[in-house]
């Protein structure tokens, strides 16, 4: 078997495990991100939050509004906002297709993970997704369940 190397620069920092239960995601979109360079390392000692967060597009620029960056203790002077909005990076025409999809079909766009790619870059994936019902969310979980019932079952008569 071949050796899997593992990438030192890849790393996640945040990831929003929730908005795969609350969101049904239709496909995602990998964005840079504008940071300073407080921000920088407080993502690299992993200090953040995308949660609460969400992206919207507002006069023709994608933005990321309400995550949470830690502030980073030795930057004294230059110092940031912890929820300040931050730009996201994208071509004109995944902007369009989004503009398109929260406008016009209703859509909602979802931070999924914050991660340092393997340049070393952080990046951001944002998911299209639209919201779940109730009864969605608990298919979801029943369906959940009933694969960790069967994995149970499968290994017991093996």
């Amino acid at each position: 078997m071949a050796k899997q190397k593992t990438d030192p620069n890849y790393k996640v920092i945040a990831e929003n495990r929730r908005a795969r239960f609350d969101y049904a995601i239709e496909e995602d979109i990998e964005c840079g991100i504008i940071l300073q360079g407080s921000e920088v390392k407080s993502l690299r000692a992993g200090g953040s939050n995308i949660a609460e967060s969400y992206a919207a597009v507002d006069d023709g620029e994608l933005w990321l509004v309400n995550s949470y960056i830690a502030p980073y203790e030795q930057a004294k002077v230059f110092k940031h906002e912890e929820r300040r909005r931050r730009k996201l990076l994208v071509s004109r025409k995944q902007m369009s297709n989004l503009w398109n999809a929260t406008q016009r079909k209703g859509m909602t766009l979802v931070p999924l993970v914050l991660y340092f790619n393997h340049k070393g870059l952080a990046k951001i994936k944002i998911g299209v997704a639209k919201g779940k019902k109730t009864h969605d969310k608990r298919e979801t979980q029943a369906k959940r369940d009933w694969s960790r019932q069967k994995q149970r079952l499968l290994k017991d008569h093996s």
